[in-house]
């Protein structure tokens, strides 16, 4: 059952991850990675040692890097060739100018490891990234970058494709390498962990099953409790939200929450996040290509209760809080309507415009729950908006915040996690578009700046002067293109580097 998801499971597998390492040389590698990049008089070879590179000018008749251009290789960023090595292979990466800084490092081995990934054809392979990394710093950016790039989707098939990368080595000789190897290894598990909720499919991952498989992530952690709340503990709780939305489905809504609260830390940071296993659009139906791909209307979930088990693991000193609000938009008789009033936890009542604007309405509800925490900072991270990846495109994801502080703080996050984000602004015309005759505010308004409104409607349930960011990202969690970089095809795990990076940001 290496990899493999079981259909109509109520539990989802423990896949195993690449061993990682650090080592002086690559010695017993099945496959090495070094770079190509471009130096002042042309292609150099970033990595390998001297010896090595001797001997490979010796069999070939010419610089290896002369060799690597004659082959199709190139020094732009992610771009990979294949040569034989000693009855092996050598993964020649290109890495851009020399100079360049960590997420290109963390591209470029990414996109080797995904090409050393795809050799294995006998047997699991042993990759060894050797790239010229000399200080720890660059340890953990490389592990990173390979063990994101060995990922492969889970499969549901009857002949399981067992071939994978098993040993993943840094070759480098700075010292103090261990700690940063460990810190590659449980963020990598833990985009590991959000890309396989993304991966699964529906029928196989919904409310009951998420839940369950959240509370397995955090199993056993010290300092770290869970609670799901069922249908029957959210109508005792009033949450109207989650119950409206997830009314039509013959799968129960959920809500999941995670804290770690380790002795003496002295600051909270709470995370929500948007898990709606799948969206049909409720009663505002969504067209057939438009529901294709929305068993990944969940990321944002993924990436907060992902996130706080890293966290824990990591054992940061932060009190952090994660949500994950979980529920099924399905159209039936017992699905809720447009111009329905929902109550929201909290008592205020939301007049709905439109049932396929679900996202921000179980967003209400932990948004809601999450002010009660009295958070240092709240940060609520969704697929929600398709204005977003308009504005934005499939890359980039969008942060809308309650200050120029707060958008600092995550954005000062987001870069040294090497996450793309791009700050819209919030303005009153915006808040002005949810006026309700009926209720205390609608879900929907014009289309114009449907990202911008969306995060307008979130803030009505964010306590005032609670530092608060709204992430948006509908683009970047799901890759429906081509793999590239470390990025695989279908779920990403994006957000999760960025909500890890904040938490040790915040950390006492």
């Amino acid at each position: 059952m290496r990899g493999i998801l079981v259909a109509n499971s109520t539990e989802l597998p423990n896949r195993p991850r690449p061993h990682l390492k650090v080592s002086r040389n690559a010695n017993g590698a099945d496959v090495v990675i070094a770079g190509l990049v471009e130096g002042s008089q042309g292609p150099l070879i970033q990595g390998l040692a001297p010896r090595v590179v001797k001997e490979a000018e010796e069999r070939f008749g010419a610089t290896l890097a002369e060799v690597a251009v004659r082959a199709g290789g190139k020094t732009k960023l992610g771009s990979t060739v294949v040569l034989p090595w000693s009855g092996n292979s050598l993964v020649l990466v290109g890495c851009g100018a020399e100079g360049g800084d960590d997420e290109n490092l963390r591209k470029a081995v990414g996109a080797g490891a995904r090409t050393a990934a795809s050799l294995a054809h006998e047997t699991s392979l042993k990759v060894a990234v050797d790239m010229g990394i000399t200080s720890p710093q660059q340890v953990r950016i490389a592990a990173e970058g390979a063990l994101l790039g060995c990922y492969k989707v889970p499969a549901i098939t009857a002949n399981p494709d067992t071939l994978e990368v098993s040993t993943v080595t840094i070759v480098s000789n700075a010292r103090g390498a261990k700690p940063e190897l460990e810190k590659a290894r449980i963020l990598a598990d833990a985009v590991y962990t959000a890309r396989d909720w993304v991966d699964a499919p529906a029928n196989v991952l919904y409310p009951k099953t998420f839940a369950a498989s959240a509370r397995s992530w955090c199993k056993d952690l010290e300092d770290v409790t869970v609670d799901v709340l069922d249908e029957k503990d959210l109508v005792r709780s009033g949450f109207g939200g989650i119950l409206a939305v997830g009314g039509g489905s013959a799968h129960s809504p959920r809500l999941v929450r995670v804290e770690y609260a380790p002795r003496g830390a002295t600051t909270t940071l709470a995370l929500v996040g948007k898990g709606i296993t799948f969206d049909s659009g409720g009663l505002n139906i969504k067209t057939a290509d438009g529901m294709y791909t929305m068993k990944s209307d969940m990321g944002g979930a993924a990436a907060v209760l992902a996130a706080v088990g890293a966290v824990a693991r990591l054992g940061l000193n932060v009190r952090v809080i994660a949500y994950g609000c979980m529920a099924e938009n399905m159209p039936s008789g017992s699905a809720w309507r447009p111009s329905d009033v929902v109550t929201i936890y909290g008592g205020k009542t939301v007049e709905n415009g439109n049932s396929d604007a679900e996202g921000r309405i179980v967003m209400a509800d932990g948004l809601a729950r999450a002010c009660e925490d009295e958070p240092d900072y709240l940060v609520d991270i969704s697929t929600l908006t398709g204005a977003c990846m308009v504005a934005l495109g499939n890359h980039t994801a969008g942060v809308m915040t309650s200050s120029a502080q707060a958008a600092d703080t995550l954005l000062d996050a987001s870069e040294a996690a090497g996450e793309d984000f791009w700050e819209l602004p919030v303005r009153d015309e915006f808040r002005e578009q949810l006026h309700s005759d009926i209720a205390d505010v609608k879900s929907t308004g014009a289309r114009e700046g449907g990202a911008i409104l969306a995060a307008a409607f979130l803030q009505n349930f964010v306590t005032p002067g609670t530092e608060w960011a709204h992430l948006d990202i509908a683009g970047p969690a799901f890759n429906e293109g081509k793999p590239h970089d470390y990025t695989p095809i279908q779920g990403t795990g994006f957000g999760v580097r960025t909500l890890v990076q904040l938490a040790a940001n915040l950390a006492d």
